[in-house]
């Protein structure tokens, strides 16, 4: 028979983990679906969440998992390939698993699509980085690189400045003409250097990043080096769920309301799956307030057939 639980949360990272975490404490009956590939994986420590500052991802998510099963919650390592909306949702997993749930949380977070450039991929997470915020503390006072995607790239050489006074702007497939006088004036006022042509690789010597080089042959000395991944929002289930998307210039993210609902009545969104930005103490939050309410929606539909 197909097994019944009162949520389906689909996504064992942090969003996912809170929200179960609050669900179980609630005694609803839940179940977290988890593919196992969290976002933050490349990253050896995570930073800037009060009391867990500097904790490796790995072990944030170890202890969550520890936590719900206090609860009774369960997890899978599976993957969910469908969900179908009637009375209640039926989730299918890839090892042919058919579940039911009254309402879903969608936490599948999102996928960074890295530079081609060689090197940046192998050396993600360690002297190749993208968020300051989380990374900048451990590399300050460093020869900074940032490779620009895209004219919004100044943004980000701009933000980095706050970490090191060596800061070199590598405009690659950009063109200088494409940046505006405000934003060169800003790159100045910054000290940042801008650096024309394409990059065409790293330099790397005892496993560490030691410089950039140019497509010309050209190569400068550098420690670290910033870089804008294009995010992949993983909303293929909200998507055939028939919820509503709003266009970012991060990708396609689902409307909720401020506690992660949907249009999609039943169901619940938390994490990098609502938005880019989300850090991981944002992703608990998210799941937090997620589960909280749907407590209350669970509590109120049932008092309401009686």
């Amino acid at each position: 028979m197909t097994e019944r639980y009162a949520v389906v949360v689909v996504g064992g990272g942090t969003a996912g983990l809170s929200a179960a975490l609050v669900l179980g404490r609630a005694r609803h009956r839940t179940l977290v679906v988890d593919a196992g590939e969290p976002r933050n994986a490349p990253a050896a420590h995570m930073q800037g969440y009060l009391s867990r500052d500097g904790m490796p991802p790995a072990d944030f998510l170890a202890v969550g998992r520890e936590e719900i099963a206090r609860y009774g919650v369960e997890l899978v390592r599976d993957r969910v390939v469908e969900v179908d909306k009637g009375e209640e949702f039926a989730v299918v997993l890839a090892g042919g698993r058919t579940v039911r749930a009254r309402r879903l949380v969608i936490a599948t977070g999102l996928k960074d699509e890295l530079p081609a450039v060689p090197g940046v991929a192998e050396r993600f997470g360690r002297d190749v980085l993208h968020c300051p915020f989380c990374h900048g503390w451990e590399v300050r006072d460093q020869p900074f690189g940032v490779l620009a995607s895209s004219p919004a790239s100044v943004h980000q050489a701009l933000i980095v400045s706050q970490w090191s006074k060596d800061v070199r702007f590598f405009l690659h497939t950009v063109a200088e003409e494409e940046l505006s006088d405000q934003d060169l004036r800003r790159l100045a006022a910054a000290g940042v250097d801008v650096v024309p042509g394409e990059v065409a690789g790293l330099v790397v010597e005892d496993d560490r990043l030691t410089g950039v080089r140019l497509a010309d042959g050209t190569a400068h000395a550098r420690s670290v080096l910033f870089v804008g991944p294009r995010p992949v929002p993983q909303t293929g289930l909200l998507e055939r769920l028939g919820a509503e998307l709003h266009e970012t210039p991060f990708g396609a993210y689902p409307v909720v309301d401020g506690n992660g609902l949907t249009t999609v009545p039943g169901v619940w969104a938390a994490g990098n799956a609502i938005g880019f930005a989300e850090q991981v103490v944002h992703a608990a939050s998210g799941g937090y307030r997620a589960a909280a309410a749907i407590v209350g929606d669970l509590l109120m539909a049932d008092l309401d057939t009686v």
